[in-house]
């Protein structure tokens, strides 16, 4: 076993993902190497608390850790984000000696070298920050055709069901010339796709912690940096999606025709009862408006059933606002009770197999919706920026082989191309078929 060799398990969302690359390269710029699990001395856990059954799952993970490596008091166990911010220094055993959360994740590779060094030291970083702490810098990895870049942590809103406040703590937004320089390193590396990442992005700024830019003017600022081909965002609430940040569609280029604007329920009762500050009338002008701003705009929303106090008639408003806003792919969930939150202590709570069954109706819904969005992308030209190559057969043609990317709007693109690394380059293509899950095109011209 390697002594300074590291393994790390993600679970979650795109920002938990985005942290754990980041403490792989600061554990990396340490002297550390990634490693696999049953050779590393260090594990960490990042974890996520906003679905069901989440500790569960975090035990689960710890026991196969165990099992792995023999219980061997010489792994050290960490435990970071969401759970670790939630159930604390109860996560401490023999091999779990480090538990982060949220705003602790910044101290981790710091923390682990001393719990290196001090066999008997346990540590627990819990304490959520005044600020937006900036992160020492990691090493260079290779470059990457999409960057990520967080520009504020935390949220204020409080919704019924929803744990991130307690996890995530208060809003906090990042300066603005911090987000510009990562932007700038990461566009000076290779990259040619920006998303920047946030629990309410949209509302970045209006914290005690902002320094006068406002979101619509921080995506104007960073797609004007050199090299940005394209420019995306997750994930804003629509409370606080206002006139400037739809005129954006229209007004930046480099914006991708695609949002995700988390919905939850189409019932004006059930939005009320959560919290979200919106009805459903707000929520379909909000759709027209980006609609009248970018007209082939591609929405995707996330969606809650089971709702405490949900009716049938509730449900069937939220099948019918996701007909009337076309989405073309959705995240849907049966509501499960989060520790700490209003929605945990409501007493009407829907049956589990009420849940499930109104879960697969409104996912058939959305298959067919999602199916009906990717079949008119037939004929239609676009642009795919190229990650990887794909499996999938390319043609009969073994001078040529599958290249997979995405166009504009998110969606996974086949296209077959010379043999070659095209990674990280664009390339014009015409949709030739559409697949259940992605599409098929054929190169209308060279990779750039």
């Amino acid at each position: 076993m390697i002594d300074n060799s590291f393994h790390i398990i993600t679970f979650g969302c795109q920002m938990n993902v985005h942290d754990s690359q980041w403490l792989a390269r600061a554990l990396e710029a340490r002297g550390f190497c990634e490693a696999p699990l049953e050779e590393a001395r260090v594990v960490v856990v990042n974890t996520c608390s906003v679905r069901e059954k989440p500790e569960q799952k975090v035990m689960s993970t710890l026991g196969r850790i165990r099992q792995v490596t023999g219980n061997s008091p010489r792994v050290l166990v960490a435990v970071t984000g969401c759970v670790a911010q939630q159930l604390g220094e109860k996560l401490f055993s023999r091999q779990v000696r480090l538990v982060a959360g949220s705003d602790g994740i910044s101290g981790t590779p710091q923390a682990i070298e001393r719990l290196l060094d001090e066999p008997a030291l346990r540590l627990s970083l819990l304490d959520f920050t005044s600020h937006y702490v900036e992160r020492e810098p990691g090493a260079d990895t290779p470059s990457a055709p999409v960057g990520f870049v967080n520009i504020m942590q935390g949220c204020d809103n409080f919704c019924a069901y929803c744990i991130v406040p307690y996890t995530r703590g208060r809003q906090k937004s990042r300066l603005t010339p911090a987000i510009l320089d990562e932007c700038r390193h990461l566009l000076d590396r290779g990259a040619r796709e920006i998303t920047l990442l946030g629990q309410n992005v949209n509302a970045f700024g209006r914290d005690a912690h902002g320094d006068g830019v406002s979101f619509a003017a921080l995506l104007e600022k960073v797609a004007a940096l050199p090299g940005l081909k394209r420019l995306r965002y997750v994930t804003p609430h629509p409370k606080d999606m206002g006139p400037e940040d739809v005129a954006a569609f229209a007004d930046i280029p480099q914006l991708c025709p695609r949002l995700h604007l988390p919905l939850q329920a189409g019932s004006d009762a059930v939005l009320k009862r959560m919290g979200r500050k919106y009805d459903s009338a707000r929520y379909l002008d909000l759709v027209a408006g980006l609609r009248d701003a970018r007209p082939d705009i591609a929405l995707s929303t996330d969606l809650i059933v089971g709702f405490p106090g949900e009716t049938e008639e509730d449900f069937a408003a939220t099948l019918e606002l996701m007909r009337a806003s076309d989405f073309m792919s959705s995240f849907s969930f049966c509501y499960s009770d989060r520790p700490g939150t209003r929605a945990s202590r409501f007493l009407d709570k829907i049956a589990p197999d009420v849940q499930q069954d109104r879960l697969l109706r409104l996912q058939a819904l959305q298959e067919a919706l999602s199916q009906r969005w990717l079949d008119a992308r037939v004929g239609q030209e676009c642009e795919v920026l190229l990650e990887n190559a794909s499996r999938r057969e390319a043609t009969t043609d073994d001078s040529l082989q599958s290249w997979q990317g995405r166009d504009a709007y998110g969606a996974l693109v086949h296209v077959p191309l010379p043999a070659g690394d095209h990674t990280g380059r664009l390339v014009s293509a015409r949709i030739v078929e559409a697949k259940k899950h992605s599409l098929v095109a054929e190169a209308t011209g060279q990779p750039w």
